[in-house]
């Protein structure tokens, strides 16, 4: 960091060789301590001629630099994040925002099912007061910033969200306001605000800046359902959708932020992971487009392989239309089953010993259509089936990737997700020795809606197995591929943070397509930002959303000590 002034030069020349000493000293042990040795030899960029002359030239370079950074289209915009996919840690990942003037922090969901960030208002009926997650809740109060305004139902960023059913204006004190219904039942209404966002951006390499932006956001007066519960509580849901109020979208009209984003959520060691606005770079990275005029990250789905073995479907069944498709959706946490489905999906699972088929269902239910797959693979190994809360279990005395086959969802493009059986079946506990793996659904009662998560049974709830000697059986050339319902609400086949976990997912915004990789997410990844040069900034932003010390953010703090003892040469020498 640079003097505040240069006033007492004098004092300071008289500091210096002391200062410069132990600023030394401080790098010579931060050298030692990164097990390598080096020899710094400094010289002047700029002759002196006078401290006066060269102080005005520092300025002037660091003018056009500072220049440089802020004329591009925004750098990389990085998020904090926090949470886990297990249902009995937390079930769902949030971050950290900075909102007003005076900035208050605000926790909120990770969404990219919706497009509208809203946070608790303080006249909120329903909102939780306090949260199972250990985090404090913040109510917003638009009377305690001094940046906060109104969003009037003329503003033209209010008729937007008309077009995309994100608003709409009830007539009353001429307010834009929202309601929104979320597919658990729970809900959420309230009206829109403008205010200052406070944001991390890495402009160039490691370098990063403070940053705000004016975005509009919602100041939720009504919670419902789920949402008023305080064991997963937060303050908010941040969407992440392509329409015009989403925040991503805010801040690329503003030149802020690229117009893609990317996460990578870690599914083990407490979860977290990252969440930047800008590309993830990595080589085996794989890209599918988006189906064009969809209001949602919907995809093109051609086919399944289980095994290695494309199922004989009709490519028309994956077709995206108004009324049915596939979306990806991390606000996805719970897995549903039609009522109908889910009973065929379970008998299609107690299989006796030496049963081996391969059978498809097709039923036609209030205009959905709902395909249950029961795919023959053999094993051997002696599985028990449980029952937990009218789930179908097993007690698995061995690694589950041994008994289970991969999934292959093979989209447009040549673009396929691969699921191993952790990211299908959810591990529970253990009984006798043997692990508790269950189907990660749930029954929905009355509705043709399929929805595929990672939760099934609510925290801390009990669990109580049902087990009879009479279904011990050995589970013979069989694996069951989950229930897949294309209806109305589209199809989340790829949407829960079970299947997101442990991938670099890419949402390009720009080029209307997503992209995916394996990738171990607790490690730094590179980062590219769009320039309005037509150049590309590549950065390193890994380890700001994870939390610890790494190899990156020491070598950061030395390339800082080297600034720091450069600039000192220059103006002491």
């Amino acid at each position: 960091m640079m003097p505040r002034s240069f006033c007492k030069r004098r004092e300071m020349a008289a500091v210096f060789p002391a200062w410069i000493m132990v600023t030394i000293l401080v790098l010579e042990a931060s050298l030692v301590v990164g097990g390598f040795q080096a020899s710094l030899k400094l010289e002047r960029r700029i002759p002196l001629v006078s401290h006066e002359v060269e102080l005005g030239r520092l300025r002037e370079f660091d003018r056009l630099r500072h220049g440089r950074l802020l004329q591009s289209s925004g750098g990389v915009v990085d998020f904090p994040v926090r949470g886990t996919y297990d249902p009995f840690l937390v079930g769902l990942y949030y971050t950290k925002l900075q909102i007003g003037s005076p900035p208050k922090e605000y926790y909120v969901q990770i969404d990219t099912g919706s497009d509208v960030l809203w946070i608790g208002c303080n006249s909120c009926n329903g909102c939780p007061e306090s949260s199972g997650l250990q985090i404090e809740l913040n109510l917003y109060d638009p009377g305690s910033s001094s940046t906060s305004s109104l969003v009037s139902c003329s503003d033209q960023r209010c008729n937007a969200g008309v077009q995309s059913s994100d608003s709409g204006c009830s007539g009353q004190g001429n307010q834009c306001s929202y309601t929104f219904q979320y597919g658990d039942g729970s809900g959420t209404s309230g009206y829109y605000v403008a205010d200052l966002l406070h944001f991390s951006t890495i402009l160039e390499g490691s370098m990063t800046a403070n940053s705000t932006a004016p975005i509009m956001f919602g100041c939720s007066v009504l919670q419902t359902g789920d949402l008023t519960k305080s064991d997963r509580a937060v303050d908010g849901i941040f969407g992440f959708g392509q329409q015009s109020l989403s925040v991503i979208s805010q801040l690329s009209s503003q030149g802020m932020a690229p117009r893609v984003f990317s996460h990578c959520l870690r599914g083990k060691n407490g979860g977290g992971g990252i969440l930047v606005f800008g590309e993830i770079l990595e080589p085996n990275m794989v890209y599918t487009p988006l189906v064009p005029s969809q209001p949602h990250y919907n995809l093109d789905l051609r086919s399944i392989s289980v095994g290695g073995q494309v199922l004989s479907i009709d490519p028309s069944v994956f077709s995206t239309s108004s009324s049915q498709g596939t979306i990806v959706d991390s606000g996805t946490t719970l897995a549903y089953l039609a009522d109908e489905a889910y009973d065929a999906f379970v008998d299609a699972v107690s299989i006796p010993l030496g049963f081996t088929h391969t059978r498809i269902q097709l039923k036609l239910c209030s205009s959905s259509v709902m395909l249950l797959f029961l795919i023959t693979k053999t094993v051997s190994q002696t599985v028990r089936p449980v029952l937990s809360k009218g789930n179908q279990c097993y007690l698995i005395t061995s690694s589950v990737t041994d008994i289970f086959p991969q999934v292959s969802l093979n989209f447009a493009g040549g673009a396929s997700l691969i699921l191993n059986p952790p990211d299908y079946l959810v591990q529970q506990n253990s009984i006798g020795g043997a692990a508790v793996w269950c189907i990660g659904f749930q029954k929905i009662q009355g509705q043709g809606i399929t929805i595929l998560g990672g939760i099934f049974i609510e925290q801390n709830e009990s669990v109580q197995f049902s087990l009879s000697s009479e279904y011990d059986y050995l589970v013979q050339d069989t694996f069951v591929l989950p229930i897949i319902e294309l209806d109305r609400f589209c199809l989340d086949l790829c949407s829960a943070d079970l299947v997101l976990k442990d991938k670099i997912i890419v949402y390009d915004l720009a080029n209307q397509r997503v992209g995916w990789t394996d990738y171990d997410c607790s490690m730094s990844v590179n980062v590219s930002a769009n320039l309005n040069s037509g150049r590309t900034e590549f950065v390193n932003a890994g380890q700001m959303s994870n939390d610890g010390s790494s190899p990156d953010q020491f070598q950061s703090s030395i390339a800082s000590l080297l600034n720091m003892v450069m600039l000192a040469a220059l103006l002491f020498s």
